[in-house]
């Protein structure tokens, strides 16, 4: 399965996809990167003067780029039917350490903690263009077929 294959089964649809590209994926670790464009819908309103990417949607970026990301490749080599795959956020632990403005583009670079029981846990971080670290944290998702419950 390649990055591609990937990225066409990601649950997620403009507005609310936050992935451009997938530079790598493996059993173990995820790359990937978005450009915050500017025309995102929480701009406007987060902040009137000056426009900054909201933390809950860094996580956001994170979550799908180095949780959903890898959480799809490992459901394709188990065998275990992507194409009706579910995968939900279950907790997060980040820590915000610069901000992202409107046309920024962030790395998301993550490694899977574990993956038992269809819970999967991975270290993710986020760096801006110039390699200065974003945020950094660990997320958790659940991950299941839908098509046989599991």
């Amino acid at each position: 399965m390649d990055v591609n294959d990937i990225l066409g089964k990601f649950p997620y649809s403009d507005p609310f996809l936050f992935v451009d590209a997938l530079e790598s994926v493996t059993e173990d670790t995820v790359e990937g990167s978005y450009t915050f464009k500017g025309s995102e819908f929480f701009y406007p309103g987060h902040f009137k003067e000056r426009p900054v990417t909201p933390g809950v949607i860094l996580t956001e970026c994170c979550a799908q780029i180095g949780l959903v990301a890898i959480g799809i490749y490992l459901m394709h080599k188990m065998g275990d039917g992507t194409d009706e795959a579910q995968i939900a956020l279950s907790s997060s632990q980040m820590q915000f350490l610069l901000p992202v403005y409107p046309m920024e583009t962030v790395k998301v670079k993550s490694e899977k903690i574990y993956f038992r029981f269809q819970k999967l846990k991975c270290k993710v971080r986020m760096y801006n263009s110039q390699g200065k670290l974003v945020c950094k944290g660990e997320l958790s998702g659940m991950i299941k077929n839908r098509s046989n419950g599991r």
